[in-house]
C-alpha cells in the first residue's frame, strides 16, 4: 500500500522555469519495502547485469589499491538498458487490472523497448510513441518484442505537445492504460532492484561504497537506485550526472524546487526529459546532494574511452556517468569503492563511430 501525501508547489512559469503541482496533486512515497516487493515480481523476468571492475578507471583516478571502481553495465539486459526493471514491475502490478486492454507509453526509446519486453513476458499488447529521430536500434529492439510504434516530430514537440497528445489519444480511443517511463512509483521501485542487487554483490565481496554515480533525466532510475544505495550504504555520496544542455535536475537542486526546461538539447537522447518527475523529486531532493552538468564533448570522450579500455559500445546516455569521473574534480572522499552506472548501450553503429571519431582523452 502506497503512503500518499500532498505535494504543493508554485505554478508553471513562462519559458524555462519552476514546475509545481497544486494542492490537489499527490505523490506516493516509495520505500525499500516497495523495492523488495518489486524484486519478487520481476525475478524470473530480469537478471542481474554484470558489475565490472575497472582497473583502468582506478589507475586514471589514482585510487589506492584498497579501493575499486565498478561499472554497473545495464547494456547486458535484453532491452539494452536499465528500463526493463521498472517496466516489468509496472507491468506485473497492472496485468491483473488490464482485462485485455493494451498499454500505451511515450519514450525516447529505451523505455519503449523495456515496456515492450515486459508486454511480451506478460502477454500484453503494447503501443509506444517515440520521436522520429530515435536511433534505429531502439525502434528495432522495441518492435522485436512485439510492440507497435508510432512516431512524433520531436523538433516541434515543445510547441505542439504532440508526444503527450498522441499518448493520451491512444489511452482514450483504444482504452489503453498509460505507463509513465519514470514518474511512477512502480517504475521507481522496479529500478531500485538493480541497485539492491549492486548492494548485495558488494557486501558479498566484503566491499564498502563511498561514491555512487548515476545519470538523471526524469529521475526514475536515480530515485530507485538512490533508495537502495542509501539503504545499503548510508554514508555513500550519491551524485547525479546530466547533459549540460539538459540539466534540469541540477537547476532544481539549486532552486530547491522542480525546474522545467522548454528545449533540452544533447546527444544524450535518453536524458532529455523536460523536468524531473513529481514522484521522483522528493526522493532525489532528500538523497542526492549534487548533479554534474557534462558537455557533450566530454560524453563523446567517455564513449571512446570505454570502447578502448573495456570494449563497450555505449550510447551517449549510458557513458555520461563515466564522463563525470574522467573529467576530474570529484573529491571521491572516503575509503570505500566507487560505482558508476552505465545505463544503456543502444547506439546505431554509424552514429557511434562518428561520436568517437575524436582525439583520445589524455589525463590532464
Amino acid at each position: 500500500m502506497w503512503d500518499v501525501s500532498g505535494l504543493a508547489g508554485a505554478g508553471v512559469a513562462a519559458g524555462s522555469g519552476v514546475v509545481g503541482g497544486g494542492s490537489e496533486m499527490t505523490v506516493a512515497t516509495v520505500t525499500m519495502d516497495d523495492v523488495h516487493v518489486a524484486e519478487g515480481r520481476i525475478r524470473g523476468h530480469v537478471f542481474s547485469p554484470p558489475l565490472i571492475r575497472s582497473w583502468a578507471l582506478e589507475r586514471w583516478l589514482g585510487l589506492p589499491e584498497s579501493r575499486r571502481v565498478w561499472l554497473r553495465d545495464y547494456g547486458w539486459t535484453p532491452s539494452g538498458s536499465f528500463k526493463l526493471f521498472g517496466a516489468c514491475n509496472w507491468m506485473a502490478r497492472h496485468v491483473p487490472d488490464l482485462a485485455g486492454r493494451p498499454v500505451a507509453a511515450h519514450s525516447s526509446g529505451n523505455f519503449a523497448s523495456g515496456i515492450a519486453y515486459a508486454g511480451m513476458r506478460f502477454g500484453v499488447r503494447v503501443i509506444v510513441v517515440m520521436p522520429d529521430t530515435a536511433p534505429r536500434v531502439k525502434f528495432q529492439r522495441t518492435q522485436s518484442f512485439g510492440a507497435e510504434v508510432r512516431t512524433y516530430n520531436i523538433a516541434r514537440d515543445h510547441e505542439t505537445g504532440e508526444r503527450d497528445r498522441m499518448t493520451r489519444e491512444i489511452a482514450e480511443v483504444e482504452l489503453a492504460l498509460q505507463a509513465s517511463p519514470y514518474d511512477d512509483p512502480y517504475v521507481i521501485a522496479g529500478n531500485g532492484v538493480g541497485a539492491l542487487w549492486t548492494v548485495r554483490e558488494l557486501c558479498r565481496e566484503g566491499r564498502g561504497l563511498s561514491t555512487f554515480i548515476c545519470p538523471v533525466s526524469g529521475g526514475g532510475l536515480m530515485s530507485g537506485q538512490a533508495l537502495s544505495i542509501s539503504d545499503g550504504f548510508p554514508e555513500a555520496e550519491i551524485i547525479g550526472v546530466e547533459p549540460e544542455g539538459a540539466d534540469d535536475f541540477r537547476r532544481s537542486l539549486e532552486a530547491d524546487q522542480r525546474v522545467r526546461l522548454d528545449r533540452p538539447a544533447s546527444i544524450c537522447d535518453g536524458l532529455l526529459s523536460y523536468d524531473v518527475g513529481l514522484h521522483n523529486w522528493p526522493i532525489l531532493r532528500r538523497l542526492v546532494r549534487r548533479s554534474l552538468a557534462i558537455p557533450d564533448m566530454q560524453t563523446r570522450q567517455a564513449m571512446r574511452w570505454l570502447y578502448e579500455h573495456h570494449g563497450l559500445k555505449t550510447e551517449p546516455s549510458g557513458a555520461i556517468g563515466v564522463a563525470g569521473l574522467l573529467r576530474g574534480g570529484l573529491s571521491l572522499s572516503g575509503d570505500g569503492d566507487v560505482v558508476v552506472v552505465v545505463s544503456g548501450r543502444n547506439a546505431d553503429e554509424d552514429a557511434f563511430r562518428q561520436w568517437i571519431d575524436i582525439p583520445a582523452l589524455e589525463r590532464g
